[in-house]
């Protein structure tokens, strides 16, 4: 039997990965001390990986494919095909952006400003070429951890991954550029793109990711109406796409069906209810396909 072997991010980007994975259909189970997560398919065999190694395992061919993020692409220069970006994060569905920081009281303005100067981070890589094509010299340091806290004593600037940038400010640190902005993608060797079982292994798993996380967020509604209100109902929705209409054994009744976001149904309902709707059922969905 074939099998694909699969990466899944180890670290903050876990919990996320197994959610989502759930939502498209496969359960992983994550032991301790193992490095082999179980998941409920016999032709795929998961191996947890740090997102800032799993291109390069992938692009060896130690693993057929993975999830982790453009900027650990980016910071490796891994040679992998990029099969779909998933928009999803240990905290929201919004990118992720490295950030050039230096502290709130710091002189430094621009990036010029750091000639000479030291800076720490974990995407040592990423920030030489960002400090190259502003013709600026600076000292690089990789940072092991805790990269916020180094500046002013140990770093002049950092350039750190946010998502939110609660931690920088609590940090008293300023930002004053944006060198990358991150999303997680989906990745897969040349050769196992090649192959077609994997290949066709690999799309039918990003379908479905997709497909759940198009249906994050919203809701399937169902409802019955008389066809003389139809019109003034049509524009009360505001729907993923046109709504299905369907005739009722009262031809002067018809029901409507549709997907709407989860948080326009406190105000939409009332709506709906005022213009004649009746019968209205709200039913979560876990995907979204097509």
């Amino acid at each position: 039997m074939s099998i694909l072997k699969l990466g899944i991010p180890a670290g903050s980007l876990q919990e996320a990965t197994a959610e989502l994975f759930r939502r498209a259909g496969w359960n992983i189970k994550f032991q301790s001390r193992s490095y082999y997560p179980a998941i409920d398919d016999a032709e795929i065999e998961c191996m947890s990986i740090r997102a800032q190694e799993m291109a390069r395992y992938v692009a060896d061919g130690v693993l057929d494919a993975g999830l982790t993020g453009h900027d650990w692409i980016m910071e490796t220069g891994a040679d992998v095909h990029e099969v779909a970006e998933l928009m999803f994060s240990k905290v929201s569905r919004r990118p992720v952006r490295w950030v050039l920081c230096v502290p709130e009281d710091s002189p430094v303005r621009s990036v010029k400003d750091l000639e000479g100067k030291r800076i720490a981070t974990e995407v040592v890589e990423l920030t030489t070429r960002y400090l190259e094509s502003h013709g600026v010299s600076a000292k690089v340091e990789f940072s092991w951890g805790a990269t916020e806290v180094k500046p002013p004593r140990l770093a002049d600037a950092i350039v750190e991954v946010t998502e939110t940038g609660s931690s920088l400010r609590a940090n008293h640190l300023r930002i004053v550029d944006e060198i990358l902005e991150s999303t997680t993608r989906f990745i897969c060797n040349h050769d196992a793109w090649n192959d077609p079982w994997k290949q066709h292994k690999i799309k039918d798993i990003v379908t479905m990711l997709q497909g759940a996380m198009n249906a994050e967020d919203h809701v399937y509604l169902a409802m019955n109406l008389r066809r003389d209100t139809l019109l003034q109902i049509l524009d009360i929705l505001p729907a993923l796409q046109k709504p299905t209409i369907s005739s009722l054994a009262d031809d002067n009744w018809v029901a409507i069906n549709t997907i709407v976001l989860e948080k326009e149904v406190r105000t939409l309902l009332p709506r709906l209810l005022e213009a004649g709707a009746s019968g209205i059922v709200e039913m979560p969905l876990n995907k979204i396909i097509g």
